[in-house]
């Protein structure tokens, strides 16, 4: 018996000295006491909560909600990324219910924060335009073309940008680069026309204007911008063929639908 005893006993000393090489005392929780530490810690889960609430409330454009939502984290002084992210969010939604200005101001802020935002280029030259501030989306479009020199949306921005305030050299550069990548885009034809014909360009307007509408049949701005074209060619009856066409295409756009058949019915027909 003594023997199968210290038998025994051997056995649960070896097998507790292999147990004792293997075992890992288990971490002790981590537990913050700190008054500043717990501040932040509940500002960070109300930051997280705040903003799956706010991004949902985006989602089903309701924008009085996303507002409160955002402007609360803006309030709270989120670090980055959230920081710039929230100050953008918010933006969306100021601008979704017409308050461009202060959507401007806070674009501005999130930029500030993270100068490579370019979503937020995009959005302030989109914003400054609404709100008439030519200068500044010109400085904004021109940022955005150095970061992103072969996006398509930041030759579109700035070319939108130039010909606003008149520059049709920058905004056939611009317009012609993103249709040299991709030439499915009949808006850029058609803004590249525009360019064109500001120049005195007339065939080359004409040649963008028919690959716009051949990309967009129905593409009423493009089929008037072809009338004005032709009759600047001479082509009055082809002229006054485009903008019967562009009458009837104007469907929900009574100021395009007036001026076609004004034009239209100035030209006699042959």
């Amino acid at each position: 018996m003594r023997v199968l005893f210290a038998v025994a006993m051997l056995v649960d000393v070896m097998a507790t000295s292999a147990w004792a090489q293997n075992y890992t005392p288990p971490r002790p929780l981590p537990r913050t006491t700190s008054a500043p530490a717990l501040r932040a810690l509940a500002t960070r889960r109300e930051v997280e909560e705040r903003f799956r609430f706010g991004l949902a409330a985006l989602a089903r454009s309701d924008w009085h909600d996303a507002i409160g939502e955002f402007e609360r984290i803006v309030a709270l002084g989120a670090g980055e990324p959230q920081g710039s992210t929230a100050r953008y969010d918010l933006a969306l939604a100021y601008a979704n219910s017409g308050r461009n200005g202060e959507a401007a101001a806070q674009l501005r802020a999130a930029l500030a924060l993270d100068p490579g935002f370019l979503a937020a280029m995009a959005n302030l030259v989109s914003v400054d335009l609404a709100i008439g501030d030519l200068a500044e989306a010109r400085r904004v479009a021109d940022r955005y073309v150095a970061l992103a020199p072969d996006s398509a949306r930041a030759l579109y921005s700035r070319g939108i940008v130039a010909l606003r305030a008149g520059d049709a050299a920058t905004a056939r550069e611009d317009f012609g680069k993103l249709l040299h990548v991709n030439a499915s885009y009949a808006v850029a034809h058609y803004d590249l026309a525009l360019a064109e014909e500001r120049l005195g360009r007339y065939e080359a307007a004409e040649r963008e204007l028919r690959s716009a509408l051949a990309l967009a049949p129905a593409y009423a701005r493009a089929r008037f911008a072809l009338g004005v074209v032709l009759l600047r060619e001479g082509a009055r009856s082809e002229a006054r063929n485009a903008f019967a066409r562009a009458t009837s295409d104007a469907d929900g756009d009574s100021a395009l639908a007036n001026i076609s058949a004004a034009l239209r019915d100035s030209i006699h027909a042959p």
